[in-house]
C-alpha cells in the first residue's frame, strides 16, 4: 500500500466513512504474501512509495502471472521488467489496462485511483544513440510509474557533440539526468561537466568487440573524470530510475 492510500484511509476513518475493521483488514495484508516460490513485499510501497517491481528472467511464466496477479490485487500498480514477448502478451491478456512496451520489455499497470506524488522537477533522460535506447526506455517507463516527469534527450553522443550542445536548455531545467550510453560512455562525462543536476549514468552493452558487453562503458564510467557521477549496473535502465526518483522526491 502506497502511502498516500494509507493517508487517505486514515482520512476516510477520520471522516467516518470506514470503519477501524475496514483499516485493519488493508493493514493486515500489507507485510508480505507467502506464495511458495515466492514472498511478495507489500509492505515495500509503505516503506519506498512504490510496490516490489517484478524482474521477469528466470521466473516461469505461470510464477510471472501469479507474483503480478497478487501485486496487482493491492491496486498500487504494477512493474514488470525484462518481460520477454510471450510473458508481455500473457499479462496484457489478464490485465486489460497494462501498457506493454516492447522497446523497454515492460508492462506498466496504472494504480487503481490516480497517484499524487510530490516531485522537485523533471527527470531528463539523455542517449547517446538510438542502440541505447531500450535501456533508457526502461528508465522512461520505470520514472512515470513512480511518479516523475520526465523528457528526452536522445541521439546526442559526442561523435556529433554540436547535437548535445543545442539541447543545453533541457540540460539546465532537468532536476535530475539519466544519461544512457555505451561505447566508451563519454557522454556522461560531458554532460556532468556541464550541469549542477546530479547525474545518473546507465553504462549499455552496444559496441564493438573490445567494449566486452559494457564493462569498457561501465569501467569508462567509473573512471569519470567530472565528479558526482552516479553510476549503476550495464544496460540497468530500471535501477537509474529508482535513484533518480529518490533524489527528485521530496522529503
Amino acid at each position: 500500500m502506497r502511502p498516500e492510500r494509507l493517508k487517505s484511509l486514515l482520512e476516510r476513518f477520520q471522516r467516518g466513512e470506514i470503519t477501524m475493521e475496514q483499516i485493519l483488514g488493508h493493514l493486515e495484508r500489507a507485510p508480505f504474501e507467502d506464495l511458495g516460490f515466492a514472498r511478495i513485499d507489500h509492505h515495500r510501497a509503505v516503506r519506498q512509495g512504490y510496490p516490489e517491481v517484478v524482474y521477469c528472467p528466470g521466473k516461469t511464466a505461470d510464477q510471472i502471472s501469479e507474483i503480478c496477479a497478487s501485486i496487482a490485487a493491492r491496486g498500487d500498480g504494477l512493474l514488470a521488467t525484462r518481460a520477454d514477448e510471450a510473458v508481455r502478451r500473457r499479462l496484457a491478456d489478464e490485465h486489460p489496462r497494462i501498457a506493454v512496451n516492447h522497446l523497454a520489455r515492460t508492462a506498466y499497470l496504472p494504480p487503481d485511483e490516480p497517484v499524487e506524488v510530490e516531485v522537485r522537477g523533471n527527470v531528463l533522460i539523455v542517449t547517446a544513440g538510438t542502440s541505447d535506447l531500450p535501456a533508457a526506455e526502461e528508465a522512461a517507463v520505470a520514472a512515470r510509474a513512480m511518479g516523475n516527469p520526465v523528457r528526452r534527450l536522445d541521439d546526442v553522443g559526442v561523435a556529433g557533440i554540436h547535437r548535445l550542445l543545442a539541447g543545453q536548455e533541457e540540460l539546465r531545467e532537468a532536476t535530475v539526468i539519466i544519461v544512457v550510453a555505451g561505447m566508451e560512455a563519454a557522454l556522461a562525462s560531458v554532460v556532468g561537466g556541464l550541469v549542477a543536476a546530479p547525474v545518473v549514468a546507465v553504462p549499455t552493452s552496444v559496441g564493438y568487440g573490445a567494449s566486452f558487453n559494457g564493462l569498457a562503458a561501465l569501467l569508462g564510467l567509473l573512471n569519470s573524470c567530472a565528479p558526482g557521477v552516479t553510476v549503476v549496473n550495464i544496460d540497468n535502465g530500471y535501477g537509474a530510475a529508482v535513484a533518480a526518483t529518490r533524489i527528485n522526491r521530496l522529503p
